[in-house]
């Protein structure tokens, strides 16, 4: 079986050749090639090329058109400072701390900002890996995308303060998830990962998930879904584990689970969920391959009755990891007997 194989008997629980290992590499391939991050966040092919990098050279099951969690309001009007070998920071907001999506003008994913390079990543990565690999695309999550849009204390505040108003920046940010992410599977993305860190509890509460985001996320995924995504793919890191039961409801086939939550939570609060993770990310950068490989197989254990996961870790893994721990998880998948 190939990667995509893997991935698609995953999510339809049926039998693969070993267990999916989609590991987290993003700006890690960079690192491996000895391309500037900052290089790598802002040419596609520069991207694409890495990617297929790093995929080749450890041979896990997915390759990622990914920047950054700063794309979407990039284009959208907000000011970055991009470092030689870190990720990008905000240093002007779009909305200045001013709820009003009135006055921001609808990216154009052709158009504006990088989006236009990661489309062209993801062109890249199609073309060379095919379907030989889970090719993956990458849109902000509603939530994510009005605290990059505002700033994490003004959203909050706004939240609080003016609900309706705040519930038309989610209905903006949707529709730009929904544009980019509509763009993504055009320009070949197998499906695109909806990467929401701003959702976890550690930051809102289960019942503002409930009311505010998770009519959001359901749109958005029946959205990829008529376009042709392969599978709708939610990522809140963090201690998830309260609001994982919304997660069908919103149309998710294939969970995250971080670090945080352990495999049986995880399989009780989305039972019906294809499952990824959860060895945790600085592991790759402190522990040994051995403590790697022992994680791991522990974590196959765990789900060798009830299939449906893919091993993974549960967040990003650091751009500075190990090498030799990264090809520990691949090569601690289990073969099926």
């Amino acid at each position: 079986m190939n990667g995509l194989e893997r991935v698609r008997a995953a999510l339809s629980r049926t039998e693969t050749d070993r267990v999916p290992v989609v590991a987290q590499v993003f700006g890690h391939a960079a690192v491996l090639a000895g391309v500037p991050l900052r290089d790598y966040l802002q040419d596609g092919e520069q991207l694409a090329r890495c990617q297929i990098g790093a995929w080749e050279h450890y041979s896990y099951d997915a390759v990622f058109a990914l920047m950054d969690t700063s794309v979407e309001t990039e284009a959208a009007g907000s000011v970055l400072t991009f470092p030689r070998d870190r990720y990008p920071h905000v240093a002007s907001y779009a909305l200045q701390g001013h709820l009003g999506p009135g006055s921001l003008r609808m990216p154009d994913p052709l158009r504006d900002g990088r989006m236009p390079e990661l489309l062209k990543a993801a062109r890249i990565l199609r073309r060379e890996v095919g379907d030989q690999a889970l090719v993956v695309g990458c849109v902000l999550g509603p939530l994510s995308l009005a605290v990059q849009l505002l700033g994490a204390e003004a959203a909050l505040f706004q939240a609080i303060d003016h609900p309706e108003a705040f519930g038309d920046l989610l209905d903006f940010a949707t529709e730009v998830a929904i544009r980019f992410g509509t763009a993504q599977l055009e320009a070949g993305v197998h499906l695109p990962l909806v990467f929401d860190p701003s959702a976890t509890p550690e930051m809102v509460p289960p019942q503002f998930f409930r009311e505010f985001e998770l009519p959001r996320l359901t749109r958005l995924f029946e959205a990829f879904r008529r376009a042709g995504a392969v599978a709708n793919w939610l990522h809140i890191a963090g201690k998830a584990g309260p609001i994982l039961p919304y997660y069908a409801a919103a149309g998710v086939d294939l969970a995250n689970f971080d670090y945080c939550v352990g495999p049986e939570e995880a399989q009780r609060e989305a039972s019906g969920l294809c499952l990824d993770g959860n060895v945790k990310p600085l592991a790759f950068v402190e522990a040994t391959s051995g403590q790697i490989k022992e994680e791991a197989s522990q974590l196959q254990a765990a789900f060798a009755g009830r299939g449906g996961f893919v091993l993974s870790s549960g967040c990003e893994i650091p751009p500075e990891a190990k090498p030799e721990n990264i090809a520990a998880l691949v090569h601690s998948s289990l073969a099926r007997s």
